[in-house]
This record gives C-alpha cells, structure tokens and sequence, in this order.
C-alpha cells in the first residue's frame, strides 16, 4: 500500500468532526502585478497554517515559511522576485518583516522544503505591531511603505527607498493604517482615526517625495453621526492618481472614485442592497464587486466607461475572496454552510486544489428572522442529522464585532452538529453586514446590546420547540467569547454552559493590556477609556457579574494573546475560584487563537469532553 493510499485510509477511520479540522486548507493564491505566474497561498499541508509559494509557469511549488506556530501574513513584490512576510514571536503579533526570493539560489536552503535564506526586509526599523504595508514596483525609486504602532509611538509610517534608511513620513498617537501606494510610487494613502474616532476612518493622500499633503477626505468628524471611509486602492496605472475609496454617506458601504489630484469625487451608485466593496481589474477598465447582504455574498463585474454591471455566476454562499487576473478571468474562494471552500475561476475550472483529504460536506443553514428589541435580528440554524426536538442547542456566537456569522464552511458548528447538537448563530447588532445604523449600535452599552438580540433569538428557539431551555451552550470565541462570560453572569437563568476561547473577562484590565490599535476602538465603543466612563466599563464587564454565574464555564486562552490578555482572564478565574464556581481552564504557548491543527483539535477534544460530563 503506498503512503498517500494508507494517508488516505487513516484519515477515514477518524471522526467525522476530526476530519474536517485534519482536511487540507488553502488560501486564495495572491499573485504579483508584474509576474501574474508567481503566486502565494497559505496551506496547513504540514499541519501548521504556513506560506506557500507557486509558480504557475511551471506548477512548482514550495514551502517559504516554517514557524512552530504558523504563519499568515505574507505579500508578493509587484514584479514577484520578493516574499515579505511577518515574523512575530509565537503569535504576539509584535514583530518584523523578514523577506526571501520567489526562486531562492541552489545554495539557500536552510532546511525548509525548498526554503530560501530570509533577510530583515527592512534593518533598523525596531519591531511593532503591523499596521499595513504597501510594496513598490521596481525603478519607482520606493520599495515599501510600512505602518507600525507601538505604546510608546502610537501610529507610524515609514518610506522604505533602494539602499535607505527608512524615512518617517507620519506619525500620531491614533490608530491609521497604510492604504495604499499608488502604482508609480509617488502617493500614498493613509487611513487614519485622528479624530478619535477608530470605527470612522478618514484619509489622507501624501507624496513620497517630501511626505506634504495632496488631499484629504473626512466623513467623521463634525457629524453627529460619523461615517467612515476606507482604501480599496489606487488605479493600477503610471500616473493614474485616481483612488477607488468605500464610503457611508448612504447608510451602507457604497463605492466612490476619488480623483487625488482634482479632489473630483463620483460614488458609483450600484444599487445594491448590501455592504459594497471592490478592487481595479489590472487594465483600470472595470471593477470587481463584492456584494454582501444578510450573511452571503456575490461578485459582479462593473464597466467603468459604460457604467454596466454584471453579476459573476458563483453558487449560493460566501465568496470569501476574489482576485481580477490579467485574462479577465476572476479567481475566487467560495463556500457555503454545507460545502466546504473550493478555489474556481469563472472559466469553470478548479485554480488550485488544496494537498491532501477533503473535509466531509455539513449541514445547510435555515434563516431566521426573530423580532429584537432593536429590530429584526437574522439568526443562521442548523439542525443535527439525527435525534428529535428540542435538541440540546449551541449559540456559537461569532468575534468581532465588526464582522457577521455567513452562510460558509465552519469547522466549529460542524462539529456540534455532529454530535447531536442543534447550532445557532446570531447576527446581533453590532454585525456587518446589515446597513451602518446596524453596525454602530453597540455604543456605550457595549455587550450588553448583543446579548439583547440572542436572548430574543434563544426565546423564539424555545418557544418553537427546536432548543431544549435545559441544555443550552452559549459559546465563542475573542469577542464571541467576551459574550459568553458576559452573557453567563448577566444572564445566569438563560444558559446551561458556558464555553469561552480567547475572551475579554475584567475589561478594565483588558484595556489597560492590550495592543494599542484595541484600546482606540474600545474608547470610541464606551466614549472614552476607563478613567473617563468607569460605569460604563463596569456594566459591560464580565468580572462584575461573576458572582451570579451559575452555569458551568470552560476558558481557554493564549499566553501570548495581545487582543484578550491572559493576566485580565486569570483575575475573572480567580474569583470563579474564590466564589466556588464550577469551571475549567486550558492554557496555550500562543496567541489570539492557533494555527496548528493539532492544537486545535485538542482544543475541540477539551470543549466536546467538558458539555458532555456537564451537560445533563
């Protein structure tokens, strides 16, 4: 029997559920402006999530990054000869980027398969956290621009030229990000909160030359009701200063393009339900459209000059990810609740197959509209395949909270659902997805607000018959796991169990710890840092009502997690301890999360093994 035949044999004897965590994986491959034949994809083929290089030209590929505990962050050189990547310490997320050939020489191996020596890309810039980085073709006299932030600094950027020291061309003690570097390397746009707002972005476009302002763009500031804004990219064109910019003005993410040398600003009123956002085809002619509404999504292609719009064939679901390719073609990941994602082109054909066994298809997804105390909240359910109602049911509530639970591929509901499970997942305020007045109604009584919407969605799944009142599981993760404990000691008759991975547990503490990037979210969430709105803090806090928790809670949290601190989990622990409660915790060597497959099914293991000796 060959080795791939006995592989292939042993991964279908293991559990269902563990099959899908053990599937092969795969990002959609990102490929060079200059060299559309180089590619890069993230794969967990080793069992680590890692990157991968693939030349098209030839179908060669090769393993570029080999860290214990993964890697994710990596981007091409416009012309393909470079690989940068992010190298953060066991998934601090504080670090440098580190760069490598596309084609090493036949003397750089250093022990990965078909590795390449590694460089610091950039010396003498210490390490941050990463605040974007924009790279620059080659004979633009630019080869980076690099956003940073640490405590001390706050936000800054730097200019990276051939044979330079890096030049500081912005700095402020708000959150920004780089927006992007215009193709013939003399813009750049900045996304930034200078106002203090970190939910609104504004932007402002500099040259390269002496880092002096070309224009700006403010949807916040002065309005009662701030509006963002955000980069999706300048014209992939020489001397095109033309930017394609998401904006709010119409009560959702819409698109506009922004004219940075004459300030003329068209939006592009596609009339479109959804959220809106969008990158350039690589000739400038056209735009590909990502449409996302009510927790799925479509792509369509928009002709600039005739103003048409066409919508993309892709099946009912989530595109996860979409890349324009120099034939016109478009490459795209796609999935669904009972699918598993698939890499395809609209030429009908398969990009890219991930290495190694498939995971096994799920169940689809039911919507659910429940009445909400402020509005309709859609709510995505799953029934097992086997057993009657009521089932014993998980609120699987998803982080956050910018972001919303979709009709795509999960591996964690999956598995509850495997194991009789009915799963429930809540779009509450706060999630995108649903216009801006949605997204932004988490003001000031931060959680407290979600919590509002999966009760109302937990009573319709009792009163319906499907959910069992007496074996309720309320669980998630980082934000979803904030939930949880919140939701277990605000509403203590609501829930049976509790299971909360990487959660914010004392906020005070969690602020006071955490990456600087999160604090400036938290002061435009509450209206100010603790010191200013201390009820605020405190009524939003799991730690306040740790006391009335009366269910049985599982924590697991990473020691080098930079976004939910493991020192503010450890004081909510200790009063569980000193107050009796039953609970359980895990402790890992990482950060917000794992990207090692093993890991993760241990995880699972724990969470599966703790409801069932809890949950009676």
């Amino acid at each position: 029997m060959s080795s791939e035949t006995q592989q292939q044999q042993d991964f279908a004897e293991l559990p269902v559920w563990e099959q899908r965590y053990r599937a092969a994986r795969i990002s959609l491959p990102a490929w060079a402006d200059q060299a559309p034949d180089r590619s890069l994809f993230v794969s967990n083929a080793t069992g680590t999530f890692e990157v991968y290089a693939w030349d098209r030209a030839t179908g060669a590929q090769r393993q570029v990054t080999a860290r214990a505990n993964g890697t994710t962050d990596a981007l091409l050189t416009p012309d393909g000869e470079w690989i940068w990547w992010f190298d953060d310490k066991d998934g601090d997320e504080f670090g440098i980027w580190r760069r490598q050939r596309f084609h090493p020489g036949p003397d750089a191996a250093d022990g990965r398969s078909g590795g390449a020596a590694d460089e610091e890309a950039v010396p003498g810039l210490p390490p941050a956290y990463a605040e974007g980085l924009a790279l620059g073709r080659p004979g633009t006299g630019v080869t980076a621009v690099v956003g940073r932030c640490t405590d001390e600094d706050g936000t800054t950027l730097h200019l990276v030229r051939p044979g330079a020291e890096p030049v500081e061309v912005y700095r402020h003690r708000e959150s920004a990000h780089v927006g992007g570097l215009s193709q013939d390397g003399t813009l750049i746009v900045i996304e930034h909160t200078e106002h203090g707002d970190a939910m609104h972005a504004s932007l402002r476009v500099i040259r390269t030359a002496d880092a002096s302002t070309v224009a700006e763009m403010d949807d916040a500031t002065g309005r009662e009701e701030p509006l963002g804004l955000g980069s999706l990219g300048f014209a992939p064109l020489d001397g095109d200063p033309r930017l394609l910019v998401a904006h709010q003005r119409r009560g959702r993410w819409e698109l506009m393009l922004w004219d940075t040398a004459t300030d003329d600003r068209t939006e592009l009123r596609l009339e479109l339900p959804g959220d809106i956002s969008a990158e350039w085809y690589p000739d400038a002619s056209a735009l590909l459209v990502d449409h996302t509404y009510r927790a799925r999504s479509e792509i369509y292609r928009y002709d600039l000059a005739s103003g048409s719009l066409e919508q993309l064939h892709t099946p009912p679901g989530t595109v996860l990810d979409a890349t324009a390719r120099p034939d016109g073609s478009v490459e795209y990941l796609w999935s669904s609740s009972e699918q598993p994602p698939v890499i395809r082109s609209t030429d009908g054909t398969v990009v890219l197959a991930a290495p190694g066994p498939q995971a096994p298809p799920s169940a689809p997804v039911e919507d659910v509209w429940v009445d909400g105390p402020g509005g309709p909240v859609h709510a995505l359910v799953q029934r097992p395949a086997t057993g009657s109602e009521p089932f014993p049911t998980v609120f699987h509530i998803h982080g956050g909270p910018m972001a919303h639970d979709g009709d795509e591929f999960a591996a964690a509901p999956a598995t509850w659902l495997d194991h009789g499970f009915a799963v429930i997942r809540v779009n509450y305020r706060g999630s995108t997805g649903y216009g801006q007045a949605w997204a932004d109604a988490l003001k000031h009584r931060v959680g407290l607000i979600e919590l509002e919407d999966i009760a109302a969605v937990r009573a319709w799944a009792v009163d319906s018959g499907l959910a069992d009142p007496a074996r309720l599981v309320l669980t998630g993760g980082s934000w979803g796991g904030y939930l949880t404990l919140l939701g277990l000691g605000s509403q203590p008759e609501l829930w049976t169990l509790g299971v909360a991975a990487v959660p914010v547990a004392d906020y005070v503490t969690a602020y006071h710890d955490e990456m600087e990037g999160l604090k400036a979210i938290d002061r435009t969430l509450f209206g100010g840092a603790p010191e200013d709105v201390p009820e605020r803090y405190r009524d939003s806090s799991p730690i306040t009502y740790v006391d009335a928790v009366k269910a049985p809670v599982y924590i697991s949290a990473g020691l080098n997690d930079p976004r939910c601190p493991i020192a503010q989990i450890d004081n909510y622990i200790q009063l569980l301890e000193k107050s009796g409660k039953v609970h359980e915790v895990y402790r890992y060597e990482a950060g917000h999360g794992t990207l090692v497959v093993e890991e993760r099914i241990k995880q699972l293991r724990l969470e599966l093994d703790f409801v069932a000796r809890h949950l009676v």
